[in-house]
């Protein structure tokens, strides 16, 4: 079958089309992709940002598949499911599984880390991780789940979004962006999107009350707008400093991008000091915001963006379309 492989540390990636077929062992199955979706974290990958990862190793880690076969010991999964999956596998015996908070299980394994990832044409999957898609969700809706809406919803959740928050997005036109734009909405805000790119402003609109084109957006915000509750920062440094001019008195930043995490960037702490600023590092959702935000997509209060889709021999045209500025959306892999 074919794969996009990483062959070793460093060593870049290659298109591999005999692959050996996975098979079910205990309390795993095998999957036939459907879609996949590429994350900045896999480009981060292969430029050798995760040096503890398992060599070689199948990339990806974010899918929607059918089941073809199922292991030994396997339970409430069968045979044409068509699921997704956690980021990651949980013992879920440890006590933050135990309470609801499998995401901070101190043994779990991450796919494309620890574990194979997805993309590839039928991947092995351990039944601990997976998710089932409701009826009626599409399967471009149900693949911007596990790594972004469901990981969005719980960013804001920890930042107690309420009813009427004016919550301010940047990188508002990425394949994260334009779907926190739209969960934010779903949970009852007011949204300002922000793009660096005048030809996103327009998809960025669609789902924003406000819209900033550049980097210096905190005084247009707040004279035109009003001051955010809460800030999700997709990009890092470049944003972050007007990320916490533009909040009021006591708001909240949920820090989920950083464009290259080998930068080092001045930290205004009085801003951070003097108005209460609370920056909370955030990644990740739990089994159960990801079947609270598949259920959000049923619902249609959330539309996946595409922004492009490749097949797995076409790979080096989804990096391409990552690396794009002038992109918008998610970019999907399909087998």
């Amino acid at each position: 079958m074919k794969a996009v492989i990483l062959p070793g540390f460093k060593q870049g990636y290659k298109i591999d089309k005999n692959v050996q077929e996975p098979k079910a062992g205990k309390s795993e199955v095998v999957v036939k992709l459907r879609k996949a979706a590429l994350c900045y974290r896999d480009l981060l990958q292969i430029q050798g940002f995760y040096p503890r990862s398992k060599y070689p190793l199948i990339l990806g880690h974010e899918m929607v598949g059918e089941i073809e076969e199922v292991g030994e010991g396997v339970e409430g999964f069968k045979k044409g499911d068509i699921v997704t999956s956690l980021l990651y596998v949980p013992d879920w015996t440890c006590d933050n599984c135990k309470m609801g908070e499998e995401i901070y299980c101190n043994n779990r394994q991450l796919y494309a880390q620890e574990l194979d990832g997805f993309f590839a044409e039928r991947i092995l999957v351990k039944a601990n991780s997976l998710v089932k898609v409701p009826p009626g969700v599409s399967d471009e809706g149900a693949v911007v789940v596990p790594c972004v809406a469901a990981m969005i919803y719980r960013g804001l959740k920890r930042a107690n979004v309420k009813q009427g928050d004016i919550v301010l997005v940047t990188g508002a036109g990425g394949g994260v962006g334009i779907h926190a734009l739209q969960v934010a909405k779903a949970l009852g805000a007011k949204v300002v999107g922000v793009t660096s790119e005048e030809s996103k402003a327009k998809i960025v609109g669609k789902f924003s009350d406000y819209v900033v084109v550049g980097n210096k957006f905190a005084e247009e915000v707040r004279k035109g707008f009003g001051e955010p509750s809460i800030v999700v920062d997709n990009v890092g440094g470049p944003t972050l400093d007007e990320s916490m001019r533009s909040l009021k008195i006591g708001g909240k930043i949920v820090q989920v991008g950083n464009i290259d995490p080998s930068v080092n960037f001045s930290l205004r702490l009085g801003y951070l000091v003097l108005k209460n600023v609370e920056l909370i590092g955030h990644a990740g959702a739990t089994k159960k915001d990801i079947v609270d935000t598949l259920e959000m997509v049923r619902q249609n209060k959330i539309t996946p963006v595409i922004g492009g889709e490749v097949s797995i021999e076409d790979f080096d045209k989804a990096l391409d379309m990552l690396k794009d500025r002038k992109r918008h959306g998610k970019i999907l892999i399909k087998p």
